[in-house]
């Protein structure tokens, strides 16, 4: 069973800020969890929902950019060096 998140309306201080409203559905582990997490630390569900997201695309986006430098890479359109050349060239080799 899934949990709707629909309560993430938010008021007109929060739509100041440049935030929308969304709905998701959540499965019944996370849903059980995300109050409890909210109730002992004094914050609100949004505030996590809204980290986690955040810190997941970042992670995505790091990813697929890591993706797109590899297959340049592989492809002659960078440069590379090694490891010992980085050392050198950042002052840090033994």
């Amino acid at each position: 069973m899934c949990f709707r998140v629909s309560y993430l309306k938010f008021t007109s201080v929060q739509a100041k800020k440049g935030m929308g409203a969304v709905s998701i559905r959540l499965p019944d582990d996370v849903s059980a969890r995300l109050p409890e997490l909210a109730q002992r630390t004094g914050r609100s569900k949004t505030y996590y929902m809204v980290e986690a997201i955040r810190e997941h695309i970042a992670d995505l986006e790091d990813l697929y950019l890591a993706e797109q430098r590899l297959v340049a890479n592989r492809a002659g359109e960078s440069e590379s060096i090694t490891l010992d050349e980085l050392m050198k060239r950042y002052g840090l080799e033994n």
